[in-house]
């Protein structure tokens, strides 16, 4: 990989965990309506043990990758380890950014942006292919060991932490619900789209390269 590649490779990346820590701060901040599997989990162990709910989301991303490197013997990518600090960071620092919503409707719009905009993160930030986060890293290890659909094993995995941070008092509500059926769907439609993009960003920086050669 040239620097050109890493580059470019780098800034989708980066700019894919802003996203998805943007669209998550989105769904927490539609909480009336319950929040995602995941960050039910990270807000009943906040609401339970202090902290903050985007320490919960790094603690609970270096259990993960503890977990993941135990079963598969290799060590986390690089980009495995940013995701779990960076995503902590971004979702602290759009909750504090982000006024909460006055009204249902305003609840409810923000929630459903949230998952689109966090569907189109994972997918920014996968098609980079410089390791994917603890809990994408899951998935994406299922569907590679399987070829099951990626919707359905994020669903999975999704429930099951849904129904810990339900028993945590974690707020569950049909938000949740959208979230864990939905954002899997768009992750679906926004990696090949992503990874088509970063290719095509990828031959032009090749010819640029090439010409100036």
């Amino acid at each position: 990989m040239n620097k050109r590649e890493k580059t470019v490779r780098w800034s989708f990346f980066l700019t894919g965990l802003v996203v998805l820590g943007l669209g998550i701060s989105m769904t927490i901040k539609g909480q009336r309506l319950g929040i995602g599997p995941w960050d039910v989990l990270h807000v009943g162990l906040f609401q339970q043990l202090g902290l903050t709910v985007g320490t919960w989301a790094i603690l609970v991303g270096a259990f993960i990758i503890a977990c993941t490197v135990a079963v598969t013997k290799k060590p986390p990518r690089i980009g495995a380890i940013l995701n779990m600090l960076l995503i902590g960071v971004f979702i602290d620092f759009f909750n504090w950014l982000i006024p909460d919503p006055q009204s249902l409707p305003g609840a409810i719009a923000i929630l459903l942006a949230g998952i689109v905009v966090m569907g189109y993160g994972v997918g920014i930030y996968v098609s980079a292919d410089l390791g994917e986060g603890p809990r994408d890293t899951i998935m994406m290890m299922i569907v590679r060991k399987t070829g099951w659909n990626l919707s359905k094993v994020r669903r999975s995995i999704e429930l099951v932490a849904l129904a810990i941070g339900w028993l945590l008092g974690g707020p569950v509500g049909i938000g949740t619900i959208l979230i864990a059926f939905f954002t899997g769907t768009i992750v679906n439609l926004s990696l090949p789209q992503s990874r088509m993009t970063l290719q095509k960003m990828l031959n032009r920086e090749s010819k640029a390269a090439a010409h100036h050669a």
